[in-house]
Formats: structure tokens, C-alpha cells, sequence
């Protein structure tokens, strides 16, 4: 190793680790990032964001050639599927972008260091981490320490991955063959991207939520219009049913049982594979927090001040550790802000303006406030809907599902939320979190002008409606 003394080391090289390394070599800091994993990305390069959305992409392109380039005038020949080719490319995009997170390491000066990281006690004011590498043992100490290792997905106790019959994301992206029918356990983002990639690819999928609906984290009407749309597509749901465990039938499947929560009637369902969707919890497995009297709290996260710092003085955390959504892009605002703070810059994260997406087809993205939390919190609103059947573009691209909902305050029209469902709303969600940051209003939107024509319009006549004047529907 170069240094052995460092201003700042960063356990953890996913988004908000990496990036956090990258700014804080950029003011001047002796940084260090280490990972333990072969490649810096974290779960989001590697083996989460990147790889599904290039299954998504490429399970789409499939289904396009298969059922919809016809309307177009595009008549293909017998479209047939190359799995072992479209993983290969998955595997293609993720190599270059952890490539590239290694060239940005070493272009900013930080050493990267690969291996299990274990917080020791202190050494004078300095923190000790100590690092293990192919067996050899290296004590690396810093003036501050940013925990930034992310998440792992969530098990089940009666039903445990396996990796072969019952999989978590990671096994799900990974399947060399197309299951005849996959039960997905929970009805959430990763779910039903994942779901909708074998889906498309000629999966029967169904889909097991606890709750009465699907993504019940979004606005309720943008979840609904959602769930009709999967509907057509061929997605099955089984909603306000709980699932109670499975009964291994042979090698190649199993029997899932489930109990509806309204009258307690029970269904086996006979399937190949089961995708555990249940969310994420922070991953703080050999970190050695007690080391430093660190304690988390029932959630498995770690507690942070204003400044992104635990109790244990010149320790931080930021991502997933901490409360807040489980986002690499909220991951890393907080992994600039936290570097700057310390270095008495004005660092800060916006949390009413980060944006949440659904990567399925039609998209999902939100920002902000849906009418369910300000009904809950008591605020007056209104509301302006605009569909994408009534967009130009969307027509034009024979993709006209879905609508844009744009939220204000009552009595000042400030922008609170604005919530899409349709064609690459992932990317129309951009202009809504830049004016919820500088503190907008609906009307803003409204009175800017947007080319024409283009999908973005559809927020714009959503913004009109809030005042009851859109004007082509």
C-alpha cells in the first residue's frame, strides 16, 4: 500500500461510497475506498440498477420484435430468444461501468483497496479499520471513517434462499434458462422489474403482496393505473395474501402455500422459482460497530446527526445504513454532502426531492408527496391529471398508457409532488425534481413552454390542470 494514514476511509465502494471518495479527493482529502467485492460499484453496478435495467432493456427489445413493431410497418421474421447472448450483454455493460468506477478512483488519487473492512477501537483520535486481503491482515487509520456497505435483500424465514428454487434478486439476475412460472414474493420495485424481465422473456409470472396493492409506497392512483397495465400484459397478482411457506416437490420446483388475509382461504401454487422481493436491509454483517459502541436500531440501521455522524465521534454513514430511502442516487447526495460538511461546506440533501422510479413498462417516477401522505398530514391541495392518450408523442410512438398527476398547496400552488406513469417517465421526472428544489410551483411548469412534440408536454398539461385550463383534453 501507498499510505497506511489517511484523511478519510470509506468502507464500501457502491454509489454512495465511491462517490464519496471521488469528492472528498476533490477537496483536498487522503482518501481511501474499500470494497470488498472484486470490483468497485457496490450492489448497484454489480448486481442491482445496472444489470436489471440492461435485462429490462433487452427483454423489452425482445417483446417489441415479438408483438409490437407490426403496427409500425416492421414485419420481422420468427423472433426467437437468445438468453445465453442477452445475459452476456448484461454482463458487457456492468464490466465497463465498474471499469469505469476504477478509473475515476485512480484519476481522482484514491487508493482502492479490496477486502473485509472491521472497524477497530480507536487509536488516539485516529479510527482503526482493519482490513483483510487474500488472508493478510492491514490496519489503515484515519482522522474520519464513512461507513457507506449498503444493503443485502431480505429473507424469509420460512422461505430461505437457496439460490436455486428460492432466489433473491441476485440469483433472479442470473438465470441461465426462462422459468415456466415464477412466484414473486412481494409486489414493490424490484418485483415487478424483475417479474416483468421473465414475464416478456415467456414466464408465467404471479405476483404474492401482502398488502391490498401493488407498490404501495407511490401514490395510490399512479400504483393503480400501474397495476391495469401489467394486468394486460399478462401478469397475475394475488394482493392482500400472506405466504406461509412451500413444500419442495422435486429438483426443478416447488408448491408455495398462501392464505388470503380476508376470509383465510388457502392455495398452493405450483412453480419453478420464487423471486423474495421483501425489500432490503442494511448490511452491517462482520463491520464491527461494536468495536466503536455502535449500536443499530430495529431496522438494522445505523443513527446519524444532522452532519451525516454517528455517535461514535469521527465515524459517519450514509445510504442504506442510515433512515431514508433505499436509493443509490439518494446514496450518493448524501455521500458528497457528508464530505463536504466535513469539510465546513454547505453540504446538503434534499429529501423532499428525490425522485423514486419503477423501471417496469410503463414506467413509474415520483417525486415529493402523494395525496395519500398529505391527506394524512392534514394539508390542503390540488390536483391536475393529464393522460399520454392525449399527448402527440406518445401516439406517434404507439406508447399512450399512463398519465401524469401534478400536486400543489392549496392557498401558494407550491409544487408538493408530482407523480407519472407512462413512457419513460423515469426521464420526464427530471424537470419536477429541479422545481421542487428551487421551490416552484405548478405554475412554473405551466407557464414554460416544452417542445412540441414531446412526452414532456403531458407534465405540462398536467400543470395546467391544476388550474382546471389544459388545454387538449
Amino acid at each position: 500500500m501507498k499510505q497506511s494514514k489517511f484523511d478519510l476511509v470509506v468502507i464500501g465502494g457502491g454509489p454512495g461510497g465511491y462517490v464519496a471518495a471521488i469528492r472528498a479527493a476533490q477537496l483536498g482529502m487522503k482518501v481511501a475506498c474499500i470494497d470488498k467485492r472484486n470490483f468497485f460499484g457496490g450492489t448497484c453496478l454489480n448486481v442491482g440498477c445496472i444489470p436489471s435495467k440492461a435485462l429490462l432493456d433487452s427483454s423489452e427489445h425482445y417483446l417489441q420484435a415479438k408483438t409490437k413493431l407490426q403496427k409500425h410497418g416492421v414485419i420481422v421474421g420468427q423472433v426467437q430468444l437468445d438468453l445465453s447472448q442477452m445475459m452476456k450483454r448484461k454482463e458487457s455493460v456492468v464490466r465497463q461501468l465498474v471499469i469505469g468506477v476504477a478509473s475515476l478512483l485512480k484519476k481522482n488519487k484514491v487508493e482502492a483497496i479490496r477486502g473485509e473492512a472491521k472497524l477497530l477501537a480507536k487509536n488516539g483520535l485516529d479510527g482503526q479499520v482493519e482490513v483483510v486481503t487474500d488472508g493478510v491482515k492491514k490496519v489503515f487509520s484515519a482522522s474520519k471513517i464513512l461507513l457507506a456497505t449498503g444493503s443485502e435483500p431480505n429473507s424469509l424465514p420460512f422461505l430461505p434462499f437457496d439460490g436455486k428454487t428460492v432466489l433473491s434478486s441476485t440469483e433472479a439476475l442470473e438465470l441461465t434458462s426462462v422459468p415456466e412460472h415464477l412466484v414473486v414474493v412481494g409486489g414493490g420495485v424490484i418485483g415487478l422489474e424483475l417479474g416483468s424481465v421473465w414475464m416478456r422473456l415467456g414466464a408465467k409470472v404471479t405476483v404474492i403482496e401482502f398488502q391490498n396493492r401493488i407498490c404501495p409506497g407511490f401514490d395510490q392512483q399512479i400504483g393503480t393505473e400501474l397495476h391495469k397495465s401489467l394486468l394486460k400484459q399478462g401478469m397475475q397478482f394475488k394482493l392482500a395474501t400472506k405466504c406461509t411457506g412451500l413444500t419442495q416437490k422435486n429438483s426443478s420446483g416447488a408448491v408455495i402455500h398462501t392464505v388470503t388475509l380476508a376470509d383465510g382461504a388457502q392455495e398452493d401454487i405450483l412453480c419453478d422459482k420464487i423471486l423474495v422481493a421483501t425489500g432490503r436491509k442494511p448490511y452491517t454483517q462482520g463491520l464491527g460497530l461494536e468495536n466503536i459502541g455502535l449500536k443499530t436500531d430495529q431496522a438494522g440501521r445505523v443513527e446519524v446527526d444532522a452532519h451525516y455522524e454517528t455517535q461514535a465521534p469521527g465515524v459517519f454513514a450514509v445510504g442504506d445504513l442510515i433512515a431514508g430511502p433505499m436509493l443509490a442516487h439518494k446514496a450518493e447526495e448524501e455521500g458528497i454532502a457528508v464530505v463536504e460538511l466535513m469539510n465546513k461546506q454547505a453540504g446538503h440533501v434534499n429529501y423532499n426531492a428525490i425522485p423514486n422510479v419503477i423501471y417496469t413498462w410503463p414506467e413509474v417516477a415520483s417525486v415529493g408527496f402523494s395525496e395519500e401522505e398529505l391527506q394524512a398530514k392534514g394539508l390542503s391541495y390540488k390536483v391536475g391529471t393529464f393522460p399520454f392518450m392525449a399527448n402527440g408523442r406518445a401516439k406517434a410512438m404507439e406508447e399512450s398508457e399512463g398519465l401524469a398527476k401534478v400536486i400543489s398547496e392549496a392557498s401558494t400552488d407550491r409544487l408538493l409532488g408530482v407523480h407519472i406513469v407512462g413512457p419513460w417517465a423515469s426521464d420526464l421526472i427530471s424537470e419536477a425534481v429541479s422545481v421542487i428544489e428551487f421551490g416552484g410551483s405548478a405554475e412554473d411548469i405551466a407557464r414554460s413552454c416544452h417542445a412540441h412534440p414531446t412526452l414532456s408536454e403531458t407534465l405540462k398539461e398536467a400543470a395546467l390542470a391544476v388550474a382546471k385550463r389544459q388545454i387538449h383534453f
